[in-house]
């Protein structure tokens, strides 16, 4: 079979002429939807992979700032301060470790707020021994109750740093440390190859550049105060790199139709062909290596998607001027739970007003006429979704009244169902839409006819392209 190459700056187009053929197929009541649904599906993995772009977060980030305060006779002191700008991806525990490589032959004297996970060989130094001699540091956070000399303002979170649009003020962290060893008169250069773990992989960095000095206020604001000098680097996260495979995926259902629309078959891995077997270790995920199933992060309970959490759209009942739904998270690790769990979801009933019982929530600007919602859960109540039991699972769930907007208002369509969701900022692996539970009255079968399914297949397929996290 021969295949043909096409630039990436030309996907677009040839993505267009597909959908036309296909659309022009359909009308023409040809029946080779079959084999031209796997093409598409496969040309808009493809497309989201080249077009690295999340629209309903475009300024989501991490940042990274070196601001130097202080001249030292061998260095300098600079505070160090970790900013999450992402609206809905959080950093969990165990936290998040920054690393980079010295440009020169600079140890780190001392540190507040953070350490250095090695010291290294300083065995150059006879009377004062630095910190840290190693040419590539990693650093953490101290917890939150070390010891106030080893402190230093806005540190000590764990390594936890909460979403942008869910708490602004846990959204940073900062760290100050001394930076010597430099030939005289030297002021040093900045750091190379930044990393950022979060906890885990998925974050690139860029360079520190050098930027205008971070000015701040004093006096209760009447004085400006400068730096001497900032580095500024950005990292962006990536779930391609994160993880090979979702991990999570959707389900819907209705009260009008006893079908239950599941999650796609292996979105997340297939499951072992014994299907008595309860318990699963979700190989391509990464993870730390044990021998413990016990303790093993993996290990999950087996189902035909193979996702760690599943997300339930449940439509329960329809009033005269409002509509009541369901959302229920659910977690189906053994040994995993999830703080400070969120959940966005984009729907076009979110334009009117709202009520939500159990979760607290927030609308994203995100300039799209299908609004977006941000779900997290209530302190001391649901903040925690818990692992799933040999008896039970752990899930969270909310009751929400959507008030009707008369003009455009339906069951039909799937007009009722979430057109994408994430959890903790990770895209759901959504069902299609000709398998979305149908109206009982005026259809012949459960399913649209099938130029009707290509039609929503291809406006679910460009929305997905257009929304697929960045990879």
């Amino acid at each position: 079979m021969a295949f043909i190459s096409i630039p990436s700056n030309n996907l677009w187009p040839f993505a267009l002429v597909l959908i036309i053929v296909v659309a022009i197929s359909s009308l023409s009541g040809m029946r080779h939807h079959r084999v031209v649904i796997p093409s598409l599906l496969l040309l808009f993995r493809v497309l989201g992979e080249i077009n690295c772009y999340d629209p309903l977060d475009p300024n989501g980030n991490i940042t990274v700032i070196f601001d130097t305060y202080q001249w030292e006779n061998d260095g300098y002191l600079a505070k160090v301060t970790i900013q999450n700008y992402y609206q809905y991806r959080h950093v969990d525990k165990p936290g998040w470790e920054l690393g980079w490589i010295w440009a020169q032959n600079e140890v780190i004297w001392s540190m507040k707020g953070a350490f250095a996970t090695k010291q290294g060989n300083c065995s150059s130094f006879k009377s004062d021994i630095p910190h840290s001699c190693v040419k590539h540091p990693e650093i953490v956070d101290l917890m939150p109750d070390s010891s106030l000399e080893n402190m230093s303002v806005d540190c000590c979170r764990g390594g936890v740093l909460d979403a942008w649009a869910i708490n602004p003020s846990k959204s940073f962290s900062s760290f100050q440390i001394k930076v010597g060893n430099l030939q005289q008169n030297s002021f040093g250069s900045a750091p190379l190859n930044l990393t950022l773990m979060a906890p885990g992989l998925g974050y690139t960095c860029g360079p520190l550049l050098d930027v205008d000095p971070t000015v701040s206020l004093d006096i209760g604001g009447r004085r400006q105060v400068q730096v001497f000098r900032t580095w500024k680097a950005t990292c962006t996260y990536s779930s391609f790199i994160a993880a090979e495979t979702p991990v999570c995926c959707v389900s819907l259902s209705t009260f009008y139709n006893p079908t239950i629309t599941s999650c796609p078959l292996c979105s997340c891995g297939c499951r072992l062909a014994d299907k008595t077997t309860e318990t699963c270790i979700r190989t391509s995920f990464p993870s730390i290596i044990t021998n413990d199933i016990q303790s093993d992060p993996d290990v999950v309970k087996c189902t035909d998607h193979m996702c760690p959490v599943r997300v339930h759209w449940h439509i329960m009942s329809n009033y005269v001027d409002h509509w009541r739904v369901k959302l229920t998270i659910t977690n189906y690790n053994y040994n995993k739970i999830f703080s400070d769990w969120n959940v966005l979801v984009q729907h076009p009933g979110f334009s009117q007003k709202t009520t939500i019982y159990s979760f607290n929530s927030t609308m994203l600007p995100a300039g799209f006429r299908d609004e977006v919602a941000l779900f997290w859960g209530i302190p001391y109540v649901n903040t925690e979704l818990i692992s799933t039991k040999k008896d039970q699972v752990g899930s969270v769930s909310t009751e929400m009244l959507l008030k009707k907007d008369m003009d455009s208002f339906t069951f039909s369509n799937g007009w009722a169902f979430p057109r994408r969701l994430y959890f903790n900022g990770e895209s759901c692996q959504m069902p299609l839409p000709d398998s979305f539970p149908t109206l009982p009255n005026g259809a012949v079968s459960n399913f649209a006819k099938p130029s009707h399914c290509l039609f929503l297949l291809l406006t679910f397929l460009i929305s997905q392209a257009l929304l697929v996290p960045c990879l």
